[in-house]
């Protein structure tokens, strides 16, 4: 018999002696059916623990936690997914930090809508690579269609263009390679048209980054990874609302040219980490243009005001930046990792281009066979964008803006509830959903600031501790602060007021048993 024949009665491979448990493990279409029931329990499990959940955190410890994971022997497999699924709720899912709990106020992290789930359900399974069209076809397509999406919502123009990444930090530093390159371009060209040359290598010293000094830490970690240097970033300074000044902007322009260096990018924020501020972007905008300069900005937070239905004027202006970073799984209501970078001329992307034989050669490109790879820093990629399709597909873009928009209302709320709150100092006004603020003692109190900020630092951590809510912190000013991060549409005034008693509440009891018995003063909390 032929081996065609042998392989047309038989289509199930000879098993190989010491794999078969192996095999039964793999999805294809003989475990299609163990598939479903394995899946099927482990969603069980999720939804039963996230509906029981009272709390955002149980308030475990490292030093409590780390001996049970540590203590499995990873040599020694279960076997039995019943078995593995009761043991990680033991060690990952009871202790999880649960973004979707109303009380949960810390970092960027938003709760998730179920079309996104459902879409990760789906791409973990096929399992499509987004770096050639031999590998993902229709998923390629998919992700090209949301990027032109996202940069119509922008108005980036017909020559845009973009890729997904991992998040705001490879966005960022995506922005900055292809700034640095376009940069270096154009002096070469300068040096060629007066009948001279200059080495790239003579070029990157000179180069510079002005960014707002509350702008993320990804544009100095970019510096860095590009061969820049740390220096190579200038922060300018900020007004009282948080938003970088723009005559002080125009100094440093005007003070690098003088000085002979070369401002390859200025980077704007729409959405500080901290505050949620938003440069003002227009005024970035013609000043880039004044001195022929790259214009970036980092809407990785504020981007869900490009779905807004009230308040997408905020974001005007950014329709003249060369590059765009988008966290869709920040203001989107998307899991992680669901990011992109966006451009105003497609070309510029060739920076990031790199043709090899064994996976996307040229001659691919002339066939317009569209490999993704030819855009990315990245190679592997996951289908990460048919999170954002089947979310648009079934909830719509003007369903997630409402969203968005009630988060920064809510915002709004807690601001005028600090802002007469004697027991609190709020730092600035939001413009979208993070508040920044600080506990201090009633006038009678202790007002030694060291005092006062190890108070703060300890109400954030008792809270933790409790698990009944989880906020952030920072430093402003040199001196320890509180900081909500406002992302579900499910957290009430209520909900926030009731924080900020405990927080209070914290705070007095420290300050009561540290400061000395002839300056205690009668304390006061609302703490319920």
């Amino acid at each position: 018999m032929s081996f065609l024949a042998q392989t047309a009665e038989d289509p199930s491979p000879e098993p190989i002696p010491g794999a078969a448990d192996g095999r039964t493990h793999l999805f294809n279409g003989r475990t299609a059916e163990r598939y479903r029931r394995s899946v099927t329990d482990g969603v069980g499990l999720v939804a039963s623990t996230v509906a029981r959940a009272e709390r955002p955190f149980t308030g475990i410890t490292p030093a409590e936690l780390a001996p049970e994971i540590s203590g499995i022997d990873l040599e020694r497999p279960l076997g039995d997914p019943d078995a593995a699924l009761e043991e990680l709720e033991g060690v990952y899912l009871k202790d999880a930090v649960y973004f979707h709990h109303p009380r949960y106020l810390a970092h960027l992290n938003c709760p998730v809508v179920i079309p996104a789930l459902l879409a990760e359900a789906v791409l973990s399974a096929v399992n499509s690579s987004l770096d050639t069209w031999d590998q993902s076809a229709g998923g390629t397509l998919i992700e090209r269609r949301l990027i032109d999406w996202t940069a119509e919502r922008i108005g980036l123009g017909q020559a845009a263009d973009g890729i997904f990444t991992s998040g705001g930090t490879q966005s960022n530093l995506q922005a900055m390679l292809l700034a640095r390159d376009e940069a270096c371009t154009l002096v070469e060209k300068e040096a060629t048209a007066a009948g001279g040359t200059i080495a790239k290598s003579a070029i990157l010293p000179r180069l510079r980054i002005l960014t707002s000094q509350v702008s993320h830490f990804s544009i100095q970690k970019a510096a860095a990874i590009l061969g820049l240097g740390y220096e190579a970033v200038i922060p300018v300074p900020c007004d009282q609302d948080r938003r970088m000044r723009t005559v002080a902007l125009a100094h440093e322009l005007d003070r690098c040219r003088r000085e002979g260096l070369i401002v390859m990018a200025v980077v704007a924020t729409a959405g500080t980490t901290d505050f949620g501020s938003i440069d003002p972007l227009p005024e970035i905008a013609e000043l880039c243009a004044r001195h022929v300069t790259w214009l970036h900005v980092d809407a990785a937070y504020g981007c869900g005001l490009l779905v807004s239905p009230t308040r997408r004027h905020l974001l005007d202006g950014i329709e003249r930046a060369d590059s765009v970073t988008v966290d869709y799984h920040k203001s989107f209501f998307q899991p992680v990792s669901s990011s992109a970078v966006l451009v105003r001329d497609r070309a510029t992307l060739s920076h990031a281009t790199y043709h090899a034989d064994y996976l996307n050669p040229e001659r691919s490109a002339r066939k317009l066979i569209p490999n993704q790879v030819d855009k990315s820093i990245q190679t592997t990629r996951r289908f990460d964008a048919l999170k954002l399709w089947l979310t648009l597909r079934i909830m719509g873009a003007d369903a997630v803006g409402a969203l968005f928009d009630e988060v920064v209302e809510r915002a709004a709320e807690a601001w005028a509830l600090l802002d007469t709150d004697p027991r609190y100092e709020v730092v600035t006004e939001p413009q979208l959903s993070t508040l920044v603020f600080r506990y201090v003692p009633p006038s009678d109190g202790p007002c030694d600031p060291d005092l006062v900020d190890r108070a703060n630092l300890h109400a954030r951590e008792a809270l933790a501790a409790s698990g009944a809510a989880v906020v952030a912190g920072t430093v402003v000013d040199g001196r320890h602060h509180l900081k909500f991060t406002l992302l579900n549409p499910e957290t009430s005034l209520s909900d926030i007021a009731f924080v900020l008693d405990l927080l209070a509440e914290h705070a007095g009891q420290y300050l009561a048993l540290h400061i000395e018995p002839e300056v205690s003063g009668p304390r006061h909390s609302r703490a319920s």
